[in-house]
């Protein structure tokens, strides 16, 4: 017979964790719980969640409330009694009566190194301060946010090459592994789960329009850093030459120089290299000012032609 799951997720990254479940005959999928349709773009377009999509494919339920709490689709998941309750990247808090309802366990699978980032968005916040690996927690769901004891865990090294793009990918596969080799051990009753220690607790809240904003004094490596850790969405930004611009690709180098940061160290037909903290330099090589299309840095510089050695091309607001 075979295991009852009501599935809870939103993003791309939970889909190949749902398609993995659907694809299992060891378990029955029941019903999905995703975030509601929204509008996107100046035509205001009518968008589903990739997770609902998936879903209907499959002809399985899906329930959309705007908030889970006392809502008519919460007391459906309870009447359902499933075995098991799966989120992956929901993006709302469970209340306690619904997480009871689970008979075997309810439980998430969380792009992070637990304790360390919990929150909306670990994978970026690990690739913002410059983390050379992180993973993926199943734990068990409880009522304060990713605070559950860990279940199982497994890392993954952060490549200089990644952003939050490649990430979410790699943790989305990293987690349906895991999950896979989770489950059936949960059900038998043969884990052994670790509290998380609340003196490691690191949060990663949903990233704001100031933190969108990169800091131009900080060393090369780390505004690389933040370049790759808001790519492709939403993108990190400066003000280079007066306007704000968003930034799409940076190299830091292994040049040195004693200019402050901001100011340009070398401009060539091809090149832009800028002045970074502690005497760090990179260039960077795709970028896009507001009201413009993106473009690379030739194209850019063809157009900026008053830009200058050592004059002052990133500043504040």
């Amino acid at each position: 017979m075979s295991t009852s799951v009501v599935f809870m997720g939103t993003p791309e990254f939970a889909v190949p964790i749902l398609q993995s479940l659907i694809d299992n005959p060891e378990y029955d999928v029941q019903a999905v719980l995703t975030q509601p349709d929204h509008h996107i773009g100046r035509k205001r377009t009518l968008h589903q969640s990739p997770v609902k999509e998936l879903a209907e494919q499959y002809n399985i339920e899906v329930l959309q409330p705007a908030k889970l709490s006392k809502s008519p689709e919460m007391e459906k998941i309870i009447s359902l009694q499933p075995d098991l309750m799966i989120t992956a990247a929901y993006g709302q808090f469970l209340p306690t009566k619904l997480l009871a309802a689970a008979k075997i366990a309810a439980i998430n699978v969380h792009g992070s190194l637990l304790p360390k980032y919990r929150g909306g968005a670990p994978i970026q916040y690990s690739i913002i301060n410059g983390d050379k690996e992180t993973g993926v927690s199943i734990m068990y769901m409880v009522k304060k946010m990713d605070a559950g004891d860990i279940i199982s865990q497994r890392s993954i090294p952060i490549e200089d090459t990644d952003d939050s793009g490649t990430m979410f990918k790699k943790l989305s596969l990293l987690g349906r592994d895991l999950l896979l080799e989770t489950l059936p051990k949960l059900i038998s009753g043969d884990v052994n789960p670790v509290a998380q220690d609340p003196d490691n607790v690191v949060f990663s809240p949903n990233i704001t329009s100031e933190q969108e904003q990169i800091d131009f004094r900080l060393p090369a490596h780390l505004i690389d850093a933040k370049v790759r850790g808001l790519r492709p969405a939403p993108l990190g930004n400066m003000v280079i030459d007066g306007l704000r611009t968003k930034i799409y690709d940076v190299t830091p180098l292994e040049e040195k120089t004693d200019l402050e940061p901001g100011k340009v160290v070398r401009v060539t037909k091809h090149q832009l290299v800028i002045a970074a903290g502690d005497g760090t330099t990179y260039q960077i090589n795709k970028l896009k000012p507001a009201g413009k299309k993106a473009m690379d840095i030739t194209s850019y510089l063809n157009g900026h032609k008053d830009i200058t050695e050592g004059g002052q091309v990133v500043s504040e607001d």
